[in-house]
């Protein structure tokens, strides 16, 4: 099953195609800018059984007058099978479009992308056939923008530096950047921002500090896309099977949501406010809690309209 990180490490590009030129940049290589984009079909399946598919496949059209396949593969741990794979890829779009291709492999940790990164040669050694060179983008070479005036110049390539980022130690302070900057963003550039983020860092530890980030400072607790990504933490592993252990698992999830917020914000927690936030059981008054906590000067002041 293709998970939310895979997603978003390669469909990014596919609402932000320019975001290749930023990140080839980052990568030492110089491509011309493309003056147009055509999302391509990325089903490589010939006439057999077997089945192939590349995750994102981009026709850029560059100032040069030389159009390119740009084909990226989100690729999540080491894979020995996957080299083949992507010769076959290449090999395959040259030959079905005349068009040059390249590969461009996402990554979220450092081992995977160092393994991807390293040119493969297929054939023997004493005459290679083919050597496969990808295009890697991973912790390991992607900037850590941690600063809102650098998130503002390119805001597609923050997005991808916190997914990258996600297992980094410097994922906190990212986070907030982009939250700072998106801020003065309306909500057709914000919302898509937000959910990219979200699905990146899926059910990794700064998930956690993203919904909050958002909630406070975005007031965003009330889009239907927060709700959505908070509905899917709260139950995520506390879900199975009768209604009432999917309540007992929203009432714990919000409660610790409110205690978040807090803790994001600097705000103390008395021991007894804490235990009257944990010990609480109704939704609807959790909830009030929850919107009050955003704003709040003081821990205690949640209980209080």
């Amino acid at each position: 099953m293709v998970s939310a990180p895979h997603e978003a490490m390669h469909r990014i590009f596919q609402d932000h195609p320019d975001l290749f030129s930023g990140v080839s940049k980052v990568l030492g290589v110089d491509f011309a800018p493309p003056t147009s984009v055509t999302l391509m079909p990325t089903d490589l399946t010939e006439a057999s059984p077997l089945e192939r598919r590349v995750d994102t496949l981009l026709r850029l059209e560059t100032e040069d007058d030389e159009p390119l396949l740009l084909a990226i593969e989100a690729q999540g741990k080491k894979d020995p099978d996957k080299p083949a794979s992507w010769a076959y890829y290449a090999s395959y779009l040259l030959a079905k479009y005349r068009l040059q291709p390249i590969l461009l492999v996402v990554c979220q940790d450092h081992a995977t992308a160092k393994w991807a990164e390293q040119p493969v040669r297929f054939g023997p050694p004493q005459w290679p056939l083919l050597t496969l060179t990808p295009l890697v983008a991973g912790p390991h070479n992607m900037p850590v923008i941690k600063d809102p005036a650098e998130v503002r110049k390119d805001l597609a390539l923050a997005t991808l530096s916190a997914i990258t980022h996600a297992k980094s130690p410097e994922i906190g302070p990212i986070l907030k950047a982009v939250t700072t900057v998106l801020r003065d963003e309306p909500d057709a550039v914000k919302n898509p921002v937000i959910e990219f983020i979200a699905r990146g860092l899926s059910k990794l530890p700064a998930a956690a500090t993203w919904r909050t980030l958002v909630a406070v400072d975005l007031s965003f607790y009330k889009s239907f896309i927060f709700e959505e990504i908070r509905e899917e933490a709260q139950t995520q592993g506390r879900v199975e099977g009768r209604v009432e252990g999917r309540v007992e698992g929203r009432v714990e999830g919000l409660a610790e949501d409110i205690l978040e917020v807090f803790e994001v914000r600097g705000i103390d927690v008395p021991e007894a406010v804490r235990e009257r936030i944990t010990g609480c059981d109704d939704l609807d008054i959790l909830r009030q809690w929850h919107r009050r906590a955003i704003t709040a000067p003081t821990a205690e002041d949640v209980f209080t309209a």
